[in-house]
């Protein structure tokens, strides 16, 4: 404990890891639950922007928003689950929104920033991969 009052770094660092990774991952999941649990509703009016179908679009846009979000805030294989997320948001960026302003595109371009700075720093070690 006194090491962590002399040198707070790491332990703020990994405590600030914990803090995005819930928010970032918990607040996607809010946008995930709704599109997995009106799949059928909304498959025939989702936003295809990469030409694959409408269902297979949200599906894999339910994948990220609501499996991999879940892996995010638990810490578990949190860099192979930001890849779907980092995907997804970068079209939402800059296709699904692409012609919008900036203040309509601030959301998405906030989780892709969000997500970025977790792959690059890690989930830390407050997470499920910190604990192997």
């Amino acid at each position: 404990m006194l090491n962590r009052l002399r040198n707070p770094k790491p332990f703020s660092l990994d405590l600030s890891l914990l803090v995005l990774r819930i928010a970032a991952g918990g607040l996607m999941l809010l946008h995930g639950i709704p599109k997995l649990l009106h799949f059928a509703e909304r498959a025939p009016k989702f936003s295809d922007p990469l030409g694959i179908s409408l269902p297979a679009s949200l599906a894999l846009t339910v994948f990220a928003e609501f499996f991999c979000s879940v892996l995010v805030i638990l810490g578990l294989w949190t860099r192979i689950a930001l890849i779907p997320l980092l995907i997804t948001m970068g079209v939402v960026f800059f296709i699904v929104h692409g012609n919008d302003s900036l203040g309509e595109r601030e959301l998405p371009l906030f989780y892709l920033l969000a997500y970025t700075a977790i792959f690059l720093a890690g989930p830390g070690k407050y997470s499920a991969d910190g604990l192997r």
